[in-house]
């Protein structure tokens, strides 16, 4: 019988330091022999506007899948438009072993790859981030980056200058503290040591121009056909890295040079190579990193097994 565990414990048991190493050990997983990431699933159901994803894996340990879905009436139900399901299969029978609900788990997921790609790639020093976007997931990120890098203040880069204005008063409830700035997109960039962008946006969100020697980029939002946060341009100036070389260029920021990949003019180094020791990352304090989170489903399964693990250890409470 299944092992289930509830969004009500799951989101329990989460958290930016939680998430940290089981996403770390994932992205190391998928650059290594052994590992399989499957194509995603990207499908819609009867209502067009509604959307979901499957994605699936398996490493020597684990194999499973996650289904991700956006129901885009859900917020007048009282409902979240996002939720995510982890299901983990019992490789010595093919059974599922455990269904773990994980909404909250997968805004940790997210941002804890940004933390960890910005640790190996970002100068240790970055003291300014700016965030594109001022949604949920943008929330999980800052907290995420301000746990790993000494960060003082924060430029914000809205379409809803409310939303964005409100911003600071939310992290705050997070125990995040930061010099909040609602800023247009030259001046964030102009000013920034690391940026983020966490929108589902279709077209470059700033222009390559505005971005400053030694600064990290992290494009987080696109896991899509069509999808597009980042300046192509930026991409002769900077050194390219992503969780899945495979799936970044089919359905991550880097579908837009795919061509360009394939034929060697640009070369995309998945961070797991950095992070075990087999490819260098940033190699020098004026230099551009760019790492394009398109979601693996590694990160998912490694963040399963962790719920699944601290669950079985800690007093069943619900």
């Amino acid at each position: 019988m299944a092992t289930f565990i509830p969004e009500s414990r799951s989101s329990r048991l989460i958290s930016h330091e939680a998430a940290f190493e089981p996403v770390r050990r994932a992205l190391v997983a998928a650059a290594s022999e052994g590992a399989t990431v499957f194509p995603a699933v990207i499908a819609r159901a009867s209502d067009p506007r509604n959307t979901f994803s499957i994605k699936s894996g398996a490493t020597a340990e684990l194999a499973g899948l996650k289904v991700g879905a956006f129901w885009h009436e859900n917020p007048a139900r009282g409902l979240p438009r996002h939720n995510s399901t982890i299901l983990l299969i019992d490789q010595d029978c093919g059974r599922i072993g455990a269904v773990v609900e994980a909404t909250a788990a997968n805004a940790y997921r997210t941002a804890a790859a940004d933390a960890v790609a910005a640790k190996a790639l970002a100068r240790p020093d970055s003291g300014t981030l700016a965030i594109f976007g001022a949604g949920n997931q943008a929330l999980y990120e800052v907290g995420a980056l301000a746990r790993i890098l000494p960060l003082t203040r924060l430029h914000v880069v809205a379409r809803e200058r409310e939303k964005a204005e409100s911003f600071a008063a939310r992290l705050g409830q997070q125990g995040v503290t930061l010099d909040v700035r609602v800023s247009t997109p030259e001046e964030a960039c102009r000013a920034a040591d690391v940026i983020v962008t966490a929108t589902p946006a279709r077209a470059p969100l700033f222009e390559a121009a505005w971005v400053r020697p030694g600064t990290h980029v992290a494009g987080m939002g696109s896991d899509a056909r069509g999808k597009h946060e980042l300046p192509t341009a930026l991409y002769e100036r900077a050194r390219l890295f992503c969780d899945l070389p495979s799936q970044s260029i089919e359905i991550g920021e880097f579908q837009h040079v795919r061509e360009r990949i394939e034929a060697g003019a640009l070369v995309l180094n998945p961070i797991g190579a950095v992070l075990d020791g087999r490819c260098p990352g940033r190699t020098a304090p004026d230099e551009i990193t760019v790492f394009d989170s398109s979601g693996i489903a590694l990160q998912d399964l490694y963040i399963g097994q962790f719920l699944l693990d601290a669950a079985m250890a800690a007093p069943d409470e619900d």
